[in-house]
């Protein structure tokens, strides 16, 4: 897979406090020069808010072979900051969301499907989108257990990533999502391209770089 060229942006001159958590017990560990603004999610749903998506995004070809459809979301807010969320399975451990794609589904629509299901959030536009796959492969050890939570076995995943303005407030992210899949997620936090791949598992580096560098304009 050719890699881009990663664009890094300077941080801000101030960074707000951490605040501490309280209701999970998956706490930031091992990040003494990543400041980051953690929120806990609330614990009630939030009134039902509105999603715009754009009207045209450039198409794409079919996904290489043997590799999962699965689609990756970049949400961004006013600040030009990026949401990024611990994994509750792997220890200190951060990404942006992703889920896959259903039989028969859009990829967009898929993306603003994943992001209400892990996030809770229902009020983003869709920016944009990387006009092409972006394909990762799992670690052996990550493949075999994925083998026998899917009951398929995948080489890796192939992304289509999409980028999203959030438009509501920070209350309505709740990481228990909306009820319809298990909580993926312990922690949240509004951070820079940076912290984005620093914090994210080796193999997914690559990828994340590549849609940073994908959407680098939106993100100055």
């Amino acid at each position: 897979m050719a890699l881009c060229r990663f664009a890094y942006f300077p941080r801000t001159s101030t960074n707000p406090p951490i605040l501490p958590l309280t209701n999970f017990p998956y706490k930031l560990t091992n990040l003494p020069s990543l400041p980051l603004l953690i929120r806990q999610s609330p614990l009630t749903t939030t009134p039902s808010l509105r999603c715009s998506q754009s009207s045209s995004l450039p198409s794409m070809e079919a996904p290489p072979e043997g590799y999962r459809r699965n689609v990756g979301i970049c949400l961004i807010n006013p600040d030009k900051k990026i949401f990024a969320a611990s994994r509750l399975d792997v220890p200190n451990a951060w990404q942006m969301p992703q889920g896959g794609i259903d039989e028969g589904e859009d990829p967009k629509t898929a993306a603003v499907r994943e992001l209400k299901e892990e996030t809770g959030v229902k009020s983003a536009d869709v920016i944009t989108e990387v006009p092409y796959w972006l394909t990762y492969d799992f670690p052996p050890e990550v493949r075999e257990k994925l083998k026998i939570q899917w009951g398929s076995d995948w080489k890796g995943q192939a992304q289509k990533w999409f980028l999203l303005k959030f438009t509501g407030q920070d209350q309505e992210i709740n990481l228990l999502g909306d009820g319809t899949e298990k909580a993926e997620f312990g922690d949240w936090s509004w951070i820079s391209p940076e912290q984005i791949i620093e914090l994210a598992v080796d193999f997914k580096k690559p990828v994340y770089k590549e849609v940073i560098a994908a959407f680098s304009p939106y993100l100055q």
